[in-house]
């Protein structure tokens, strides 16, 4: 089977790889959609694994089934999640499952740039998800990345008449407008350096959009009857955007930190500020099934809707391209890799 080789975001080759052969209760899927993350193209994290085929946001057609599987059979059109948790140890059962060392350490093989994947038995048990009828490929291809952003906003009590901050406004923060707008908020207010992301904001439900050069507080107060953010959700792993989360959130709200940051970015809170204001930091990672679950429901019954975010469609020769416009962040927002084209 052909599969793109991650050597380095300019550097992916489409190579051959032999088919995987399942085993007792897994699955082959044969990956038809695979959107490229924003985490794919984290050069400094994921150099040191190369080569690899990554790919984690993937849908296709069950082409082949183990033994004992009962639950899924061949045709079935669905997503495969590539972390699952355990259920059973100490922080699932406080409810913290994206820190499970199952999720942490579990995947399928190869990724989802791959024109078949094997789908472990871990994951056949708590990752696979049949695609309702009204969903297409590419638009199970959102599911992975707006299940992420389901946790975040339930863990940050994203509530009506809100005002909600998003600093960053590619694809993640994108998903974030649109979730927090259909969950009621009432002033939605975004923020990029690229102006392109800046009309997609406003395209997706921003109530505002303010340039990240921009003093982000004094606009704030101007737009919010002179008070600051109710919720920050930061998208953006720079340490200009920390500060700016920093500054922009008010007594008693929330600032989420949604996105990586790079090797040596650090996070400096005045404490005396944090400790007089009570304001609350919290980070969020992953998701888990339940939150899958949530975000199918949420694209199916078209409260948030996906598909206009779609940019481009690109077939397995050219995923180098596609991490060249995710890294570039100009005028791209979903790319998607199609394996069998």
């Amino acid at each position: 089977m052909r599969v793109a080789m991650y050597y380095n975001n300019s550097d992916i080759r489409v190579e051959e790889m032999p088919t995987p052969q399942i085993g007792r209760g897994e699955i082959l899927l044969k990956s038809l959609a695979c959107g490229i993350c924003g985490s794919d193209v984290m050069e400094w994290y994921r150099i040191h694994k190369a080569p690899l085929v990554l790919g984690h946001e993937a849908t296709g057609e069950i082409v082949e089934v183990g033994d004992g599987v009962t639950r899924f059979k061949t045709g079935d059109r669905v997503f495969v999640s590539h972390h699952v948790p355990c259920n059973t140890c100490h922080y699932c059962l406080n409810g913290h499952h994206t820190v499970c060392d199952s999720l942490r350490s579990t995947n399928f093989d190869p990724g989802g740039f791959a024109e078949y994947v094997r789908v472990p038995e871990i994951n056949v048990d708590r990752g696979v998800f049949v695609l309702p009828d009204n969903m297409s490929l590419e638009d199970g291809t959102f599911i992975e990345p707006l299940a992420c952003v389901v946790r975040g906003q339930r863990v940050a009590r994203i509530e009506p008449g809100q005002t909600v901050v998003i600093i960053g406004s590619g694809m993640s923060g994108l998903l974030h407008i649109l979730l927090a707008r259909s969950l009621g908020a009432g002033k939605i207010i975004a923020t990029d350096i690229s102006e392109y992301r800046m009309e997609m904001a406003k395209k997706f439900g921003a109530d505002s959009v303010i340039s990240a050069h921009d003093d982000l507080p004094s606009h704030l107060l101007k737009l919010n009857s002179n008070r600051l953010a109710d919720r920050v959700i930061v998208t953006a792993g720079a340490d200009s955007a920390l500060d700016t989360a920093i500054k922009s959130v008010d007594r008693g709200g929330t600032i989420l930190f949604f996105a990586p940051g790079g090797p040596d970015t650090h996070l400096s809170v005045p404490f005396n500020d944090f400790w007089k204001n009570c304001f609350t930091l919290l980070p969020t990672y992953g998701a888990s099934p339940l939150d899958i679950e949530v975000a199918i429901e949420l694209i199916s019954s078209q409260r948030v809707p996906v598909q206009e975010m779609i940019t481009h469609r690109l077939g397995l020769a050219e995923t180098e391209r596609g991490f060249e416009l995710v890294t570039e962040a100009k005028e791209s927002i979903k790319v998607v890799i199609e394996p069998h084209k």
